[in-house]
């Protein structure tokens, strides 16, 4: 590989050249030269996006957007209302964050977001990542908007040695060799770009790459070995129970989990605790309970097998009744799924 390192400035003017011929068209960004993107969009698509691709995030935006179009709208509609909107998006805290958030710009701020990345610091729930992004695109400051696309792209360019998650301070610092007062927030969708649509992690396009010259990755003839990874620490397993309890009209029971822990404030099933050991513990209420099977899922850090319990019955605060469809559609996934799994055509009706 050549002793050299990336042309800062080639990058930059090549890179923005390709952006303004080839930026994605996404629902919250404003086109190539056109005013800036309202700062509420920004920010509401930003948090969505946090370990969510594009294609899922966009039909919430759009739902979002529609029965929320203002940021004082979201911030003064119900808990429940909004946890059942981000139902399917998963990282539940991300839904109180949104609201904490959306309720400190409408209370502090008169409903206007703060315009620097140090004040949208201080907004509840908002980390470095979300700040910088909403100043540099909504506001073009220079910010450095660092996110796992661009990571790999800086890894790439300058074929960093270090695996990731040690290397990410570096990798920080080189994005932010980039950094300038000119258009700063096209560079930053610009890099994004580049990562979601060329430099894949599996299949980078570098053929067609507008910075391909200067990559040292590339150079080296294994791109796809940068950014190296440590290995991760096997995920853990847990297991736990579901019951689905229906009433004679067909509905089914349903609780509101606490606010604190995985899922916390969300709609849920009853359910044992998740444990690495075999459910154990009595159902919940007397009934005739039957194995309906299991489903899996899996979390960010452990996956799950729960056991599908059904029956027939009565119940009392803290579970309510709700129609089958109703909750299917406002339950987190690893719910849905048991739900569905519960669904034998005897059960409903």
């Amino acid at each position: 590989m050549p002793d050299v390192s990336p042309d800062i400035d080639l990058i930059r003017s090549d890179l923005l050249a390709w952006y303004d011929a080839h930026a994605r068209s996404l629902p919250w960004r404003a086109a190539v030269g056109a005013a800036r993107t309202e700062p509420y969009r920004v920010w509401l698509s930003e948090v969505m996006l946090q370990q969510t691709t594009v294609p899922h995030a966009t039909p919430y935006f759009h739902a979002f957007t529609t029965r929320w179009p203002k940021v004082s709208d979201l911030a003064a509609a119900e808990d429940a209302e909004v946890m059942g909107a981000w139902a399917g998006l998963g990282y539940y805290a991300r839904a109180r964050n949104l609201l904490a958030c959306a309720r400190a710009v409408a209370g502090e701020h008169g409903g206007v977001f703060p315009n620097t990345e140090a004040t949208l610091l201080a907004l509840p729930g908002v980390g470095a990542y979300t700040a910088a992004a909403v100043a540099s695109i909504a506001f073009d400051r220079a910010a450095n908007v660092v996110d796992g696309n661009v990571e790999r792209v800086m890894a790439r360019l300058f074929a960093v040695e270090t695996p990731v998650p040690a290397a990410r301070p570096e990798l920080k610092r080189l994005a932010g060799l980039f950094i300038t007062d000119e258009r700063p927030g096209d560079w930053a969708q610009a890099l994004m770009d580049l990562g979601a649509t060329v430099c894949r992690p599996k299949s980078p396009s570098c053929g067609v790459c507008p910075v391909a010259s200067e990559c040292l990755g590339l150079a080296s003839g294994e791109p796809t070995r940068f950014p190296l990874k440590t290995k991760k620490a096997d995920r853990p397993h847990r297991r736990g129970a579901a019951y689905v309890l229906v009433d004679d009209q067909g509905r089914v029971a349903v609780e509101t989990r606490p606010d604190k822990g995985l899922l916390g404030g969300m709609l849920g099933l009853p359910t044992s605790d998740w444990t690495t050991d075999a459910p154990s513990g009595a159902a919940p209420i007397e009934a005739e309970w039957r194995e309906a099977g299991a489903v899996e899922h899996v979390f960010t850090h452990f996956s799950l097998t729960l056991t599908v319990m059904t029956a027939r019955g009565e119940t009392a605060s803290p579970w309510r009744w709700m129609p089958v469809e109703a909750a299917r559609a406002a339950l987190p996934t690893v719910f849905a799924k048991a739900l569905d799994r519960a669904s034998a055509p005897d059960l409903f009706t």
